[in-house]
């Protein structure tokens, strides 16, 4: 029997650090993401991406990662722990890098987050754990760059997220296009 999608775990900073803290709720804002984390706004608030251009899109208001992701560091020897990824929601039973563009995932009762695209990790998380980019960051036999450090969503309607919370996937209608880093 199958696991129920839900939330395994929240979490939330306001300042720009890589780990988050974990939280018993965080409240989701429509536009802008997680009230009162660093990443909420309309606009852009990566640093790295406002120094490109401040004016950019938000497509990353919201970070989630699988908690079977966590599950299988922790097997290989590395302790990471929901929120310690910088992800504000950790989701257990969902295949979120299979996801297509623009799959919902409705949250609670109320919120509903529009997948953007993959995260693409960078350096930091080797700063946080030695060896670990490698383990999130491979190679398919083609080349082709695999991305296994979490999915990033808009916020379509807020709503007040905790640990428990049922999530359903809504897939887009028509085609379904892969996800690409953003």
């Amino acid at each position: 029997m199958s696991t129920p999608a839900a939330v395994e775990a929240v979490s939330i900073d306001g300042e720009h650090r890589f780990s988050k803290v974990p939280a018993d709720e965080i409240t989701l804002l429509a536009g802008i993401g997680v009230r009162g984390d660093a990443h909420a706004g309309v606009t852009v608030q990566h640093r790295s991406r406002v120094a490109a251009d401040p004016t950019q899109p938000n497509l990353r208001q919201v970070h989630l990662i699988s908690v079977e992701l966590l599950d299988e560091l922790r097997e290989d020897g590395f302790d990471v722990r929901p929120g310690q990824l910088g992800e504000n929601i950790t989701t257990r039973g969902i295949p979120l890098l299979d996801l297509p563009r623009g799959a919902l995932l409705r949250i609670s009762e109320d919120a509903v987050v529009r997948v953007t695209g993959l995260r693409n990790p960078c350096g930091q998380i080797n700063d946080f754990r030695s060896g670990l980019l490698k383990r999130v960051v491979g190679y398919a036999p083609d080349g082709t760059v695999i991305r296994r450090a979490g999915v990033m969503g808009i916020v379509l309607a807020g709503g007040v997220v905790s640990p428990r919370d049922s999530i359903t996937v809504e897939l887009p209608t028509g085609d379904h296009h892969r996800l690409e880093p953003v």
